[in-house]
């Protein structure tokens, strides 16, 4: 059994920056893609980011493109996503998860392991 545990989360001003991290342990991930997802309260929750197992591609939801970077050291069994010039609408808890396939994919029914979620709250 695969355990994902997101760290990083706090509150910050609009403007400022966060990064996440995911810790893997339990067993090893395997080749599946991975990526991470945002829940706002009272909204479904939604793709932010996603990466290959190798980290050589990624793909990303068009509300962060060109602010938030995702990545992965598989060396270290860990999940990274830098956000830079957050949003009041970038607030939310951040889920990392792991998906069943090998390409990177936006949908909820392909993940199957996630963490327990961090919160991210950015003031006006």
């Amino acid at each position: 059994q695969v355990q994902l545990v997101e760290s990083g989360g706090g509150l910050v001003q609009a403007g400022g920056s966060l990064r996440l991290s995911c810790a893997a342990s339990g067993r090893t991930i395997s080749w599946n893609s991975m990526g991470w997802f945002r829940q706002a309260p009272g909204k479904e929750r939604e793709f932010v980011a996603g990466i290959t197992w190798s980290g050589d591609r990624t793909r990303y939801a068009d509300s962060v493109k060109g602010r938030f970077t995702i990545s992965r050291d598989n060396a270290k069994t860990t999940l990274n996503l830098q956000m830079n010039t957050l949003k009041p609408e970038d607030t939310a808890v951040y889920y990392c998860a792991r998906s069943t396939v090998v390409a990177i994919t936006t949908n909820l029914w392909e993940y199957d392991y996630w963490g327990r979620g961090t919160q991210v709250t950015v003031s006006s």
